[in-house]
């Protein structure tokens, strides 16, 4: 008799609980969208938050980098502000540009719009969740949300920023409405994620983007602990939750501390010497610098066997580059880097 490959059987999933499968998991930032040639062409006339929200546009976008590569895992196609927009924030995705925000916070009052996440404000996502779980079989989806601090500046600043000028502004100048904002930030990336596993998704992770703009007493002081309070929010889900930032090697033991199972490593630091930093008891994942992707095929291949390599020091691996897939990446390198990836020896 044949044995159907369940959920459990996940190289992914084993991965990130610490177990050793019998290939190196391999997933992409921002798999399901920009580069692919498919995702260009179903998002054309539509607009990024209007495709967040609706449910056949997020399932086929989810499921295009599935099938063109044979990944380990689904990320769920959505954008971090997508529950803030939900709850009636007036916020846009400018093409190029980013998120901007109509109204950037200023004061206490404004944190009134924050409400708590209705189940009607994120039926499409819900919904197309639940029908990812079933089209994905034995591969799991990952399901996320941005963390506090990256959130809330997007908020202050009104969109991104470069040197996130006003947002230490504020939280230095107004610690009381900082750790308010970032209190509801924190809420409704909780509620969030925890819809997202409880219509199906088997693993969540947390988004940080902007967290390396912080020193180390800045972000222990002012963010770990409304992003502890989100990682622990979704603890008794029993699902991995990994936790990922940019610019982030000097934080990396900090965010391992704050409750997250496998912590997300971009390229600036060796997986072997963040292990070092982490701990040993956290999975990793990453830490292929995205641009390796652009460079001769052999050179792409060692530079991932380093990774591979690295990774073993971690209680385990989850393969993936140090930020997400850049737009002008060739799906067929891609292609190969997960072929690459899949055959590599790991005994």
């Amino acid at each position: 008799m044949v044995s159907i490959p369940t959920l459990t059987d996940s190289a992914f999933l084993q991965a990130c609980r610490g177990e050793r499968p019998a290939h190196t998991p391999v997933w992409f930032m921002r798999q399901a969208g920009r580069s692919l040639p498919e995702y260009l062409a179903i998002r054309e006339g539509t607009t990024m938050l209007d495709s967040c929200f609706r449910t056949d546009m997020v399932v086929e976008i989810t499921m295009q980098p599935v099938r063109r590569y044979g990944v380990d895992a689904a990320i769920f196609f959505s954008d971090i502000v997508v529950p803030l927009k939900a709850i009636g924030v007036d916020l846009d995705i400018v093409p190029g540009t980013g998120p901007v925000v109509a109204e950037p916070i200023r004061s206490q009052a404004q944190l009134e719009q924050f409400r708590d996440i209705e189940p009607d404000d994120i039926a499409p996502i819900t919904d197309a969740v639940t029908a990812l779980v079933g089209e994905l079989g034995s591969t799991p989806l990952i399901g996320f949300a941005g963390a506090p601090f990256t959130l809330a500046s997007y908020l202050v600043e009104g969109g991104p920023s470069r040197d996130h000028r006003l947002t230490k502004q504020l939280m230095y100048s107004d610690p009381e409405l900082w750790h308010a904002l970032l209190a509801r930030m924190a809420a409704i990336a909780s509620q969030f994620l925890r819809a997202q596993v409880e219509a199906g998704a088997s693993a969540i992770q947390l988004f940080d983007s902007w967290a390396g703009a912080l020193s180390l007493a800045d972000y222990e002081t002012y963010v770990k602990p409304h992003s502890a309070t989100v990682l622990a929010s979704v603890a008794d889900l029993d699902v991995p939750r990994i936790h990922f930032g940019v610019g982030t090697g000097e934080l990396l033991h900090s965010m391992g501390d704050a409750g997250a199972d496998v912590v997300g490593v971009d390229w600036r630091v060796p997986l072997d010497e963040a292990v070092r930093r982490i701990g040993p008891d956290k999975a990793v994942q990453g830490n292929l610098d995205p641009t390796v992707v652009f460079a001769p095929t052999e050179f792409m291949q060692a530079r991932a066997a380093e990774v591979i390599e690295a990774g073993r020091a971690a209680k385990g691996h989850v393969f993936n580059l140090g930020h997400g897939v850049l737009p002008a990446t060739d799906p067929d390198a891609l292609a190969r880097l997960v072929d690459f990836v899949h055959g590599y020896e790991t005994a």
